[in-house]
């Protein structure tokens, strides 16, 4: 079965979404993410979308439905490198995305999570220094 990979970094998880994601595929990701934050206990999720060029009202519903459950499981959910397209697309559903946070890019993505959990740029080294190394 096809699976997106998730990566630990510290107190976060990354998601790289790299193939075109169908609905099964996004139901297993949900599925797993919110496992993944349960096993860990992280406090921020990263989840990169610069691959994706087409977002369907189902698709854009996982990702509304991932950032909502994370939250209730105390983890913030930001969603970076979106598509110019893929923005006119949801917003052309009617699709806000309500309580999903945006970043332009990967390391903007990781800078708003750390602000929003308080994290100083010394813990964020501290992360990148423990992962390197494990």
């Amino acid at each position: 079965m096809e699976r997106i990979p998730i990566l630990q970094m510290g107190e976060f998880l990354l998601v790289t979404i790299q193939v075109d994601m169908h609905d099964r595929l996004a139901m297993t990701l949900q599925d797993d993410l919110t496992n993944r934050i349960v096993k860990t206990g992280v406090k921020g999720v990263l989840i990169e979308i610069s691959s994706l060029e087409i977002v369907d009202s189902f698709i854009g519903r996982i990702i509304n439905n991932i950032a909502s459950m994370s939250r209730i499981l105390d983890a913030e959910t930001v969603v970076v490198g979106m598509q110019p397209a893929v923005a006119i697309t949801l917003v052309e559903l009617g699709l806000s995305l309500t309580g999903v946070r945006t970043a332009l890019s990967v390391e903007k993505g990781m800078i708003l999570l750390r602000k929003s959990l308080g994290l100083s740029p010394d813990e964020k080294a501290e992360a990148v220094d423990k992962f390197s190394h494990d």
